[in-house]
């Protein structure tokens, strides 16, 4: 069985782009998980680890390891403590973006595809493809048919 430390982890992700800057730490791979997908962010005050978001289908889970993130959520901000448990679930009522300082361990259910809506900037992400639309774009189910 392999283990993983969210206090000390091997970090092997991160994100340059500015105001989303974090290291991270692809948890679920490291553990060899095939069913839940954890990611562990750190973020520096003031930088984001994604866009405001939610997922259709899939809940998510969010774990403050360290820290006093601020989560943005439909019902406004939040500062979080260590040790604070939320739960996104699926669709519009789960939206939410994480901003630093702090160190929080994401959690997801692996199924795919995986929709991910950015409601500030009308796309749709599909994964595990990595294709991102414009929901601008949308047409009528029998469009070129």
């Amino acid at each position: 069985m392999r283990r993983v430390s969210l206090l000390t982890p091997e970090l092997d992700l991160s994100s340059e782009r500015d105001g989303y800057r974090w290291r991270g730490a692809r948890v679920g791979l490291a553990l060899g998980a095939d069913e839940i997908g954890a990611c562990l962010y750190e973020l520096d005050d003031g930088q984001r680890s994604h866009p405001y978001h939610f997922h259709h289908a899939i809940e998510e889970w969010l774990i403050v390891v360290a820290g006093s993130p601020i989560l943005r959520a439909p019902g406004g901000e939040r500062v979080l403590s260590e040790g604070d448990v939320v739960c996104f679930p699926a669709g519009p009522e789960g939206e939410y973006q994480v901003t630093g300082p702090g160190k929080v361990l994401i959690l997801a259910d692996n199924r795919a595809p995986g929709l991910v809506e950015y409601p500030e900037s009308g796309k749709l992400a599909v994964h595990p493809a990595g294709k991102v639309f414009r929901l601008a774009d949308a047409v009528d189910f029998w469009d070129g048919e």
